[in-house]
């Protein structure tokens, strides 16, 4: 079963709040067949455990929800409203972060989004 978060919902690929680590990719209770899990576990892998421009344990914790207070804003506005992230955004932070930094920062956030959302769809299927 997933982690929860202090609100009580799920965090994406079980990653404990502020911990930064990952210590299992579960995105399906297992009583629901799910095709694609073992295709969601190796993206999860390669995203969140690889080598990256961005520290493996930063890509963990904004997937799960939590990211430094810079970050906080776009994260945030990442997982609820993607539609509204501008350019204006991103050129905030580009005096701390490079361009490929920005994106695994985007794909991981964006990552974890589409996770809780893939979550929460099972467990109202599994409800049904």
């Amino acid at each position: 079963m997933p982690s929860r978060s202090a609100s009580g919902r799920p965090l994406a690929v079980s990653a404990r709040p502020g911990s930064g680590s990952l210590r299992d990719i579960r995105y399906n209770s297992g009583r629901m067949d799910d095709r694609f899990a073992s295709l969601r576990n190796a993206t999860a892998t390669a995203l969140l455990r690889g080598f990256g421009a961005t520290p493996d344990t930063l890509r963990q914790a904004i997937a799960g929800g939590s990211a430094p207070p810079e970050l906080v804003a776009l994260v945030d506005k990442i997982r609820s409203r993607p539609y509204a992230v501008t350019d204006q955004d991103l050129d905030s932070l580009r005096s701390r972060y490079s361009d490929d930094e920005l994106f695994e920062i985007i794909v991981a956030a964006s990552f974890g989004a589409a996770n809780d959302r893939i979550v929460a769809a099972h467990r109202a299927l599994e409800g049904a």
